[in-house]
């Protein structure tokens, strides 16, 4: 069963009505239904095309948070082969939030890291929606210090919320986590390769996105704080979340002409949730091109360009 948002009602009702006519059909051989079903199919192609063509900012946010979107684990099965996870951060505990390790990525010998949201109620608490708390940002520093050690491409999926704000996460150093894990994405010299697959939120996920290079999923979304959370802060009303989206500039398009971005990924119509074999393979091809521009860079080189990236990050914004 498809899980339609709230500006996809329109498209829920057509092809509803398609499918009670196929079901109809399928009670009763008799009857001749193919062509007006073929017509509502035609009408909601049409309709989803229009919804999706210019989407508004909050629009992208609610795509971006989809739960049938294809999550960390589905890119991981489907990319990567002889995957070996690694858990713990050998301090505290294991974060599920936070999954990773060694696997083949083309034939090619990498370590990849991720936020895995879960797909259903059980595997989301299992894995805290996404939301990491210290221990997880711990264990994806340990994996990068393999990676470096044993000269392995970096290669990250981002798509959480945030950083898990709770009270035993502040009691374990959450912010101090986050900032190490950053700034180990600066000192490793091997290629890192970040992909915003959903959502990439706050100091959760530039924890993992300080790389040499950033792709982005067309509806992913990637900003400072979610949209609700800045309208509670600067209106006091949550409910003022579609205007902070328009304000935050979270989107991929946006964050392509700031510089925030190097590339944006093409979604299939309707999102990534509606043909999930297309998105993935669409970020497979991505993640293989960008790691050919970094083939051949000394671990200098690479460290060196990774910082210059980050401190000249804006100029381009006010340049425009």
């Amino acid at each position: 069963m498809t899980n339609y948002l709230d500006f996809e009602k329109p498209l829920a009702e057509i092809e509803g009505k398609a499918e009670e006519l196929r079901a109809m059909a399928r009670a009763n051989e008799e009857m001749d239904i193919e062509a007006e079903a073929a017509a509502l199919d035609k009408k909601a192609a049409d309709l989803l095309q229009d919804l999706y063509k210019s989407l508004t900012p909050w629009r992208k946010c609610q795509v971006a948070r989809h739960p049938e979107r294809p999550h960390c684990r589905d890119y991981i099965e489907a990319l990567f082969t002889e995957y070996t996870p690694l858990a713990g951060d050998r301090n505290f505990a294991d974060d599920h939030a936070v999954m990773g390790g060694l696997a083949r990525f083309n034939d090619q010998p990498v370590v990849v890291i991720g936020h895995e949201k879960g797909h259903d109620t059980k595997s989301r608490i299992l894995h805290n929606f996404g939301m990491a708390r210290p221990e997880g940002y711990r264990k994806a520093v340990r994996l990068m210090e393999l990676a470096d050690k044993f000269g392995l491409p970096v290669l990250t999926l981002v798509d959480t919320a945030g950083a898990y704000p709770g009270k035993g996460a502040e009691e374990r150093g959450q912010s101090e986590a986050i900032a190490r894990s950053t700034e180990k994405c600066l000192q490793i010299g091997v290629p890192l390769v970040s992909i915003i697959i959903g959502e990439g939120g706050s100091g959760g996920a530039v924890a993992f996105a300080t790389a040499d290079r950033v792709a982005m999923l067309e509806h992913s979304i990637y900003s400072v704080i979610s949209p609700e959370g800045c309208a509670s802060i600067l209106w006091k009303d949550s409910e003022k979340m579609r205007e902070a989206a328009e304000a935050l500039r979270l989107t991929a398009q946006d964050l392509e002409k700031l510089g925030v971005t190097d590339r944006v990924i093409p979604e299939p119509m309707g999102g990534a949730h509606r043909n999930r074999d297309a998105a993935i393979s669409a970020v497979g091809a991505t993640l293989k091109s960008l790691l050919a521009e970094l083939e051949g860079k000394t671990p200098k080189k690479l460290i060196k360009d990774r910082r210059r990236k980050y401190l000249d990050l804006g100029s381009k914004g006010l340049a425009a």
